[in-house]
């Protein structure tokens, strides 16, 4: 099951109680102040790992607490400190405090590790209070709770290549095509119903990731079919590849397809707009004599890079050109 939001409470560790205690000892008449601090509360962090890819662990459980520390003991015996809680979260998610609405944190890389909830401080024993003046005080502290949250998790796919297009475009077939990859494949619309991950492996140890984005509709940005949900992760990926159906089931006109597309990711925000994009015509299996595409590319002002899914055809160069671009694009970031 893929989740991609999540609502959670986290709660920090109280701190131990201080505590009162005399020394008492065989042939000591007065012992002095020997009760210990508490310990320290443990902390919430949480940390991106690569073996989590979505956010269902926290489908079922929403309550995630550190634990509390122990209160200080006598003979100067500190507390022990409470345990860390250290929550695993798939790269790409957004952290939001949810009654402040704010976001405390975007976790975009693998092993990033941020302290949500502090634990709480553990209170002073009463050797603590010990002065010259003072020698038997039966001062303590109590400890400190520790902090609490109701967090908000936003997960935003992070992959350089993302495949859109309406709906039986043939996005599915082409992710299984470049990758290892196995999203559900049908001759009906929205057989992708979550975001699937590819790694497209070319030679010289080359490698980038795909993200298959479930099909898009006129009226996306507003909650219509699927993509109001998944517009999100296009914007991690680095590079938008529109997917056109050449021949359409439904007899539509490709162009203002395409034009239906680029208007919901428009209206999603700008960053989506200035992405940089590639077109490809599928299905050209379908086109033997070429007319179809012909006429396509004299309609769009950029270039149509022609393939199809089903038979491989231009598959190789396809994800070579991906891969320059792709690179481009790292080292135009790392400047």
């Amino acid at each position: 099951m893929f989740i991609d939001e999540a609502k959670i409470w986290v709660k920090a560790g109280n701190g131990g109680n201080g505590c009162l205690s005399f020394r008492r000892e065989k042939y000591i008449a007065k012992g002095g102040p020997d009760g210990g601090n508490g310990g320290r509360g443990g902390s919430v962090y949480l940390q991106t790992v690569e073996n989590v890819e979505t956010l269902i662990d926290f489908a079922s459980k929403h309550h995630w607490q550190a634990k509390n520390a122990n209160d200080g003991e006598g003979s100067n015996k500190y507390g022990s400190d409470g345990e860390d809680l250290v929550i695993n979260v798939p790269p790409g998610t957004l952290i939001y405090d949810s009654d402040l609405d704010l976001m405390l944190r975007d976790l975009d890389k693998v092993g990033l590790k941020v302290c949500v909830c502090r634990g709480g401080r553990g209170g002073k024993g009463n050797k603590s209070f010990a002065t010259s003046i003072n020698q038997t005080p039966r001062q303590t502290t109590p400890g400190k709770k520790g902090q609490e949250r109701n967090i908000r998790l936003v997960l935003k796919l992070i992959a350089d290549i993302g495949l859109v297009g309406m709906p039986n475009a043939g996005k599915s077939t082409l992710i299984s095509r470049c990758s290892e990859a196995r999203p559900k494949i049908a001759d009906y619309p929205f057989t992708t119903l979550k975001p699937v991950l590819g790694i497209v492996e070319l030679s010289n140890y080359r490698r980038f990731v795909m993200a298959d984005i479930p099909g898009l509709i006129e009226g996306a940005h507003k909650g219509a079919g699927l993509g109001f949900d998944f517009l999100k992760h296009i914007e991690r990926t680095r590079i938008i590849v529109h997917i056109l159906d050449i021949m359409p089931p439904d007899g539509s006109d490709p162009l203002e397809s395409y034009k239906a597309i680029r208007h919901e990711l428009e209206e999603h925000s700008e960053l989506l707009a200035e992405k940089d994009e590639v077109i490809v015509a599928n299905k050209t299996d379908l086109d033997p004599d070429g007319k179809i595409l012909k006429q396509l590319s004299k309609k769009f002002d950029k270039q149509i890079i022609p393939i199809s899914a089903v038979t491989g055809d231009g598959i190789k160069e396809l994800s070579e050109l991906l891969w320059e671009k792709v690179r481009e694009s790292k080292a135009a970031t790392e400047q």
